[in-house]
């Protein structure tokens, strides 16, 4: 994330981070409908701006004599080349989030959004053009933020179709439904002379937030924090989002924070002597400066352990999903035998959307409090990369590897640990930390899933399975990561530890040590790599 240096106050602050605050709406009947109309306005701006887009496109395929027609959902979008001959006649076609919104606003004001007939007393009848007639009901704002986001969705799917994007496939975006228990909207905060359109605090009510054109919404949580952020000038509001679920209204505001204290960070706590004292704020930051390697797993949710063996912290797995799935399931059953339309089935739906975000909830708030216990603990942290969207092919693993959200604990750890000056570190995924012993180094194959203790048949070590991936963990990260330099400036490795990082050339990947006895004993032998034992080099 780019640094700029900020003017507040006086004072020049740098704001490097950005980072949203969350709160729950206390509203009242007419404000719940204010919102609701600027979430409707959102989606039919998104679904017009879509609406226009393939237009466009198909105008385009006729004036190059292709087949007419409505681009469908799954097409394949073509290069983003704009750049059509003026003589045809055919429309530019809007890519972009500014090309989208200025599309959205010629239309907004034609003809085709809105006209009505005037007789007058000549008995002639004339056409005025309206435009959209309630457009000066909503923010202008939620219109322009609609067409932005349709222009993110369709620059992820063209990258996505011509290689430019990796990961899965991803989709034409499609038209958004109206539901009456979901939706959003998103306004910018623009400043003027006299003060910001978004204010927090705002009179004599601190917890409350105040939208332009839509007045002061109460809270329910504090908003201290966030306003002492913004009176010393460590925070700006960029903008925010007001959404809807689970019968409630919650809104969330993106600021542009400042660093973190540095009392509270690790880049001093890495940079000072041995002999400096450690405070009482933050004993462990300075104290356990060494890797800490981290594994996750479906009994344990994550283990921490240090390269000597010793256990930094251990935390069970709550399964949120698992705990309330008897619940969902009769909340699920009531909904399927409502009518369709009814009031009853839509009250169902809410019961069951309740019961949804109260397991997201839970499992989101122990992940939060594991990986702030690691990062505010520990300055170098290992994670292992796994390949969660394979593993969740395993139909009697799905569920539970889900429940489990291995990929949203990996992300809070990396920009949590970020923001603090820290170290994350990712372990090659090909590198067997549960099958490799922690003492000797030697490889058990054999080792299935249903056993929890690692025993090592070469040198007779015991110890629990998910700890010992963790301490391997933190072995490869001090093993992989240069600690010398050498005469031309490059790191390197220690030498003679196992695993150490260096130049091989024709070789294959192995991250055990190479023995020449069999395979099946201490590791792969030197057959395996290419190399026969006649071949190698005497001592």
């Amino acid at each position: 994330m780019s640094r700029h240096l900020s003017v507040v106050g006086g004072r020049m602050t740098c704001m490097p981070r950005h980072t949203s605050f969350r709160f729950c709406l206390d509203l009242s009947v007419e404000q719940e409908r204010v919102l609701s109309r600027h979430v409707g306005a959102a989606r039919f701006a998104f679904n017009q701006a879509l609406r226009l887009h393939k237009d466009a496109r198909a105008a385009v395929r006729r004036a190059q004599g292709e087949p007419s027609g409505v681009v469908a959902d799954g097409d394949e979008p073509r290069a983003r080349t704009n750049a059509i001959d003026g003589d045809d006649g055919a429309p530019r076609v809007p890519w972009t989030g500014f090309d989208l919104i200025k599309a959205f606003n010629a239309w907004k004001r034609s003809e085709a959004a809105g006209r009505r007939f005037l007789v007058g007393i000549d008995r002639k009848t004339r056409v005025e053009v309206t435009g959209l007639a309630w457009r000066d009901q909503v923010v202008a704002q939620v219109f322009e933020e609609a067409a932005v986001d349709l222009g993110r969705g369709l620059k992820a799917c063209n990258d996505s179709w011509t290689g430019a994007r990796k990961g899965s496939r991803v989709g034409f975006p499609r038209f958004k439904k109206k539901s009456p228990t979901g939706g959003s909207f998103r306004i910018r905060n623009k400043t003027t002379k006299r003060r910001p359109d978004i204010r927090i605090g705002d009179g004599d009510r601190p917890r409350s937030v105040s939208l332009p054109k839509i007045g002061i919404l109460r809270v329910r949580e504090d908003t201290r924090r966030l306003r002492r952020m913004i009176a010393t000038g460590r925070a700006r509001i960029l903008s925010v989002t007001v959404s809807r679920g689970a019968a409630r209204w919650w809104i969330s505001i993106t600021v542009e924070a400042a660093d973190l204290h540095p009392a509270h960070g690790h880049s001093a706590a890495r940079q000072a002597p041995l002999s400096v004292e450690v405070s009482s704020e933050q004993p462990n930051a300075q104290l356990n400066s060494g890797w800490v390697g981290v594994d996750r797993g479906l009994r344990v949710l994550a283990v921490a352990g240090s390269s000597d063996g010793s256990e930094v912290l251990r935390v069970d797995n709550q399964r949120a999903l698992r705990r309330g799935l008897p619940r969902l399931r009769r909340l699920s059953r009531a909904v399927s035998r409502k009518k369709k339309g009814s009031k009853n089935r839509q009250k169902a739906v809410v019961r069951l959307g309740r019961q949804h975000a109260r397991i997201r909830n839970r499992r989101r708030h122990v992940l939060h409090q594991v990986s702030n216990q690691l990062v505010k603990n520990h300055a170098r942290l290992v994670l292992e990369d796994l390949n969660i969207t394979g593993m969740r092919s395993n139909r009697k693993l799905s569920r539970a590897i889900s429940d489990a959200a291995w990929g949203e604990l990996a992300r809070q750890i990396t920009y949590k640990q970020a923001w603090r000056g820290g170290q994350v570190v990712v372990a090659d995924r090909w590198f067997p930390s549960s099958k490799t012993c922690s003492a000797c180094g030697s490889l058990r194959k054999d080792l299935a899933l249903k056993d929890r203790t690692f025993e090592c048949r070469e040198c007779g070590h015991v110890m629990d399975r998910d700890l010992n991936a963790a301490v391997n963990l933190a072995a490869w990260a001090e093993n992989h990561t240069p600690t010398v330099t050498d005469g031309a400036g490059r790191g390197a490795a220690r030498v003679g530890d196992r695993q150490a990082a260096g130049p091989v050339t024709n070789a294959h990947r192995q991250d055990t040590p190479a023995h020449p006895g069999p395979p099946g004993r201490g590791g792969k032998g030197l057959d395996d790599v290419g190399t026969s034992p006649q071949a190698a080099p005497a001592a």
